[in-house]
């Protein structure tokens, strides 16, 4: 008789569908994503509140403005437009390990038993170093930046900057840096997919290093200090990114078993 725990399906555990199968099952992985960035949204909604979030994502710039200045809004529907973007964009990070899952999990059918077990470990590391990367832009690279356009601005000037324009700016500052910190991660699947070798990535260093000098200096003020410091994370991610892959291959190798499987399949 079997056991109803033991019969439990592996959400990771899928087997080859067809293609409206796999349509269905994308719908609702992302159903699944977007429940749980409106809970988010909810919850934020409530606690800190719409405003307080703007107010918060706001301060760098306030900081470096002169004394008694504030952002304005040029748009008649902004001020309640804006804080709501931010909500969702503050949701979307909350719920970020959840929507990062549901992409694994999804990805997850297409994978060998001793490929999934890894699948937990890549969404965390994932999701912390986007957020590490969002975390150093904001606490870091704004008040250089900000900070460095201030003291380039005469003084018959007064600074006003517009709501919407400077969230689009934030926004594209975050993406910029939380996908700047996935750097391992794509060595790492680079490395999986077969795409580049451990040896070439040592091998290409080289050109990465002046990719990411290119980088840097496009997205940082024109401060060496600066450029230099996200020079040197990104670089020493893409090292780090290395060492990981050699350690993702060791514990990702097939068992007998796994290898007889793959074998076997077209």
């Amino acid at each position: 008789m079997s056991d109803p725990h033991t019969d439990k399906p592996d959400e990771l555990a899928g087997t080859e569908q067809p293609f409206v199968q796999h349509l269905v099952e994308l719908r609702d992985r992302m159903i699944k994503a977007v429940i749980a960035i409106g809970i988010a949204a909810a919850v934020l909604a409530l606690f800190p509140g719409p405003s307080a979030l703007y107010d918060l994502m706001a301060a760098p710039l306030i900081a470096s403005l002169p004394k008694g200045a504030t952002l304005i809004a040029t748009n008649v529907v902004s001020p309640f437009v804006v804080p709501i973007k931010i909500l969702f964009m503050a949701a979307f990070m909350v719920a970020l390990p959840v929507v990062l899952y549901q992409v694994w999990a999804f990805i997850a059918p297409g994978l060998y038993s001793h490929e999934k077990k890894l699948v937990m470990p890549l969404v965390v590391s994932s999701t912390v170093l986007f957020f590490v990367g969002v975390a150093f832009c904001y606490y870091f690279v704004f008040g250089k930046v900000f900070r460095f356009i201030q003291s380039f601005a005469p003084k018959s000037i007064t600074a006003a900057p517009d709501i919407e324009e400077y969230l689009n700016f934030v926004l594209g500052m975050f993406l910029a840096f939380g996908l700047a910190f996935e750097v391992p991660i794509a060595v790492i699947l680079l490395v999986r997919m077969g795409v580049l070798s451990v040896a070439q990535l040592r091998q290409y260093r080289s050109y990465f290093w002046v990719l990411a000098a290119v980088g840097t200096a496009l997205v940082t003020p024109p401060d060496a200090g600066s450029m230099i410091m996200l020079l040197m994370v990104v670089g020493g991610l893409y090292e780090m990114g290395i060492v990981a892959a050699q350690v993702f291959i060791k514990h990702t190798k097939a068992t007998e078993g796994d290898s007889d499987t793959e074998a076997a399949k077209p």
